[in-house]
Formats: structure tokens, C-alpha cells, sequence
């Protein structure tokens, strides 16, 4: 009698356990390798306002800052521990500044120096002035010195920077865009430390036209050129 061949075995399905496994066990592996203490507090937010379709997400800038090969080498010294501690304010800032970032009077950016708050001199200055509208921005300042005298920048040191664009200023109001981005970063300082900021945390600095973010070229370009920075600076730039 002839034998009947035996059936082919079909392999089960119990691998797709210990894969499953697998996989849930590398995911657990890289969790506890990631440190959040390292990552950007301003580009996480930016990252997770871009996921969730937060509107005021795309007016926060990443852009790296132009002294970024030299923030690399100080961020390798001790002080990088230090600066890490900016990661709780930058998240509290990007909260804070919530309807000044949606309206485009603010913008934060975080690069080699620290954490920079850029406040768009035409939506704060009357043209060619540097009288600040204080009707119109009153509100963001007083968010600014309640953020600037917080607990959380308590002993932190602070510069405040003057920017223009490279048109010619009017004589008989100021000689140049020296006086005019000088005297509006101290315009700043005034009216912050009128509602409560501490004038000794401050330095205070004007450079004109002389380091544009965007070409001078366009309209554009020179409207985002005139503007103050005010810079919570990293302790290895102090």
C-alpha cells in the first residue's frame, strides 16, 4: 500500500509575539537613553505647536545665530550645565508671550548667547523715533518685566541691543542710526524698570545697521532689521 505523503507544517504565529517584544524593548532602551534636559526648550516648542497646528507656532524663529561654531566650542565648556537651567524660562516665555508672538511684536529665538527676545521696533517705535507707542504695548512690556523679574531669572543677567536698518536718520532728530538704535534700547530699559525690573542685571548696547538679519535690500528685509533684542544671557557670555 502506498504511503500518504505527510502535509507541510505551517509555521505558527508566535514570533509575531517576540517580535512585538522586541521592538517594545529597543523602544524602552532609547526612552531612557534620551535626556530631555538637553533639547531645546524654544525648538520643542516649536516642534510640538507645528504638530498640533498651534497658529502662533510659525512665528517662532530657530534660526541659528551667526556666532553658532563658537556657541559649540562653549557649550563643550562647564557653563553648558549652567545654561541648561534657561530650558524651565524658555518654556514659560513661549507660553507668556503668547498673544505678542501671534500679533508679530515678539519673536524668540534661542542661539549661541542665550535665550533672545526680539521686539519688532515698528510695531514698539513711532517711525525714525525712539519714543516708544506705549499705548499700543504697554501690555507686552508688562509681560516682559513680570517674565524678566520671575524667580525662575533670579541672578541672571540681561543686555539689551538697538538695531536699524541702513536708512539715513534725520539730523535734526538724531545723527545717526548709532543714537537712534542706543536710544531706543534704552527707551526699553526705562519703561522695565518703571514697572519692576531690576536696572542692575541690565547692559545696554546700540549697533546701528551693523548687524543686519535680513539684506537691507528689501522692504522686508529692513523691517526686520529694525528691531531691540533683549538677550537672558548663558553665564559664558556674561
Amino acid at each position: 500500500m502506498a504511503r500518504k505523503k505527510k502535509e507541510a507544517s505551517v509555521a505558527g504565529g508566535g514570533w509575531i509575539t517576540t517580535y512585538a517584544d522586541m521592538v517594545t524593548l529597543m523602544m524602552c532602551f532609547f526612552v531612557m537613553l534620551y535626556n530631555p534636559s538637553e533639547a531645546d526648550p524654544v525648538q520643542m516648542a516649536e516642534m510640538i505647536a507645528a504638530i498640533s497646528g498651534d497658529p502662533i507656532g510659525g512665528s517662532i524663529s530657530l534660526s541659528p545665530g551667526s556666532l553658532a561654531n563658537l556657541g559649540n566650542n562653549i557649550n563643550r565648556m562647564p557653563s553648558m550645565e549652567r545654561g541648561r537651567s534657561l530650558g524651565p524660562a524658555a518654556r514659560k516665555a513661549v507660553s507668556l508671550f503668547a498673544p505678542d508672538i501671534k500679533a508679530n511684536r515678539i519673536v524668540l529665538t534661542s542661539d549661541e548667547r542665550g535665550l533672545v527676545i526680539t521686539l519688532a521696533a515698528d510695531a514698539f517705535f513711532r517711525s525714525g523715533s525712539a519714543d516708544i507707542d506705549i499705548e499700543s504695548v504697554r501690555d507686552s512690556l508688562l509681560r516682559l518685566a513680570q517674565f524678566l523679574s520671575s524667580d525662575d531669572l533670579k541672578g541672571r543677567r540681561f543686555r539689551i541691543e538697538g538695531h536699524t536698518d541702513n536708512t539715513p536718520t534725520d539730523p535734526a532728530a538724531w545723527p545717526s542710526n548709532w543714537e537712534l538704535s542706543a536710544g531706543r534700547a534704552v527707551n526699553i530699559l526705562h519703561y522695565l524698570s518703571d514697572f519692576g525690573v531690576n536696572e542692575k542685571q541690565f547692559s545696554v548696547a546700540g549697533y546701528a545697521d551693523t548687524r543686519p538679519k535680513f539684506s537691507n535690500d528689501t522692504r522686508e528685509g529692513r523691517a526686520y532689521n529694525r528691531r531691540v533684542d533683549i538677550i537672558i544671557l548663558d553665564e559664558g557670555h556674561f
